[in-house]
């Protein structure tokens, strides 16, 4: 079990080490060339829903894992993109992924599909909106500023490593500390246990579901023939989506990343709110 446990954890630190540094590196380079101002400019002239489009369309081109998500919810930050767009990119991007919604439409069926892409995006939505309309927004860290940096200046390679390596600097700890509880759990919870003791169709199998999922690190992409196993093995639709949800939208290295840039009162209102997707969802599934 330890030697399963430590190979969980090299796997899922040199996976995220990876992501982390390749994602922020490009992000930090192309940060000049991309026009954030006109984005503002057009994001704040029209109406909240165009935004809130823009965000879920940008989460769709944007494969990443729930962990990799965080350079670009910094970047966009820095930027001053408007906080309940950038919330709803956060919620949307590790759940929606072309990739992933063939392969659920192909193991789970069509139907399945297109009900998870509209759900997820209906919840990113009004999720981000309502944190934003609650004030979150001053819970964002000030860590993320970038120094004498100036933002919007085109960078060259050298200064685009720079400014990723500060960043993991700040990150690295809490991303070490979340693959090793996340590794842990892992190995310790096996997927026969819980379709052994969350088969069926009870109604508190969707709650329970989405608490399980966000420890359990799973990535959406590993989840689909999870789920898949689980339904066959008795699992309801609605406990599964909730679990799929949940484990994908807010693992624990993710959770113990978001710490080093927000204040703990959103990291406990974004764990909140994950659940609560996972949950409403589940829920939903079970009328569709």
């Amino acid at each position: 079990m330890s030697i399963a446990i430590l190979q969980d954890f090299l796997s899922i630190v040199l996976e995220l080490t990876l992501l982390f540094f390749a994602i922020s590196f490009v992000i930090h380079f192309l940060e000049g060339y991309i026009p954030y101002d006109k984005m503002q400019s057009l994001l704040t002239k029209r109406h909240p829903l165009f935004g809130a489009l823009i965000a879920v369309a940008f989460a769709f081109v944007t494969p990443f894992c729930s962990c990799s998500t965080i350079p670009v919810v910094v970047s966009l930050l820095n930027q001053k993109v408007r906080f309940g767009i950038v919330m709803i990119f956060l919620f949307a991007s590790p759940v929606l992924d072309p990739t992933i919604l063939t392969l659920m439409a192909a193991t789970l069926g069509v139907k399945v599909a297109i009900s998870y892409t509209i759900i997820t995006t209906i919840l990113s939505i009004l999720i981000g909106f309502t944190l934003e309309k609650f004030g979150f927004e001053n819970q964002v860290k000030q860590v993320m500023v970038k120094g004498e940096v100036e933002i919007g200046k085109k960078r060259n390679m050298r200064e685009a490593l720079q400014e990723t390596f500060h960043l993991i600097k700040t990150v690295y700890p809490y991303l070490l500390l979340g693959a090793g509880i996340g590794a842990i759990i892992h190995g310790a919870v096996p997927t026969e246990w819980i379709s052994t003791y969350m088969g069926g169709d009870k109604w508190w199998l969707v709650p329970l579901a989405a608490i399980i999922g966000i420890p359990l690190y799973i990535r959406l992409s590993t989840m689909i023939p999870i789920s898949q196993m689980l339904i066959a093995k008795g699992m309801a639709l609605g406990p599964v989506m909730a679990l799929m949800i949940s484990s994908a939208g807010a693992s624990l290295p993710e959770i113990t990343l978001l710490h080093s840039i927000f204040k703990k009162k959103l990291v406990f209102a974004f764990v909140g709110s994950v659940m609560t997707m996972a949950t409403l969802s589940g829920f939903l599934f079970y009328i569709i």
